[in-house]
């Protein structure tokens, strides 16, 4: 229980909670911006999630989104994550961070 408590902290705190077994993910540069998927282990499965930055004068912005789809390995919530971000890129550009 407390397990779960933390890592439900963590995630609202826009953090992500992580099993230490488990390999970094490598960010991507897409289009000036660098999206660092984050999936969610939730029963078994993984929500898709992650955050989208951009570099700007005034500093990092960043946009970080949680989607209802699961995956049922990290890999393919990872690629699911990824195209979500691209998709949230090309369809809102910079005013994702308003």
């Amino acid at each position: 229980m407390l397990t779960a408590l933390k890592a439900a902290w963590t995630r609202l705190a826009g953090g992500t909670a992580t099993r230490s077994s488990e390999p970094a993910i490598t960010p991507v540069e897409y289009k000036g911006y660098r999206i660092l998927a984050a999936p969610i282990p939730e029963k078994g499965q993984y929500r898709t999630a992650g955050t989208i930055e951009k570099d700007t004068p005034e500093g990092v912005r960043a946009h970080r989104f949680v989607r209802a789809d699961v995956a049922p390995s990290r890999e393919s919530a990872i690629e699911f994550s990824i195209g979500k971000a691209k998709q949230i890129i090309d369809q809102l550009g910079d005013s994702m961070f308003e």
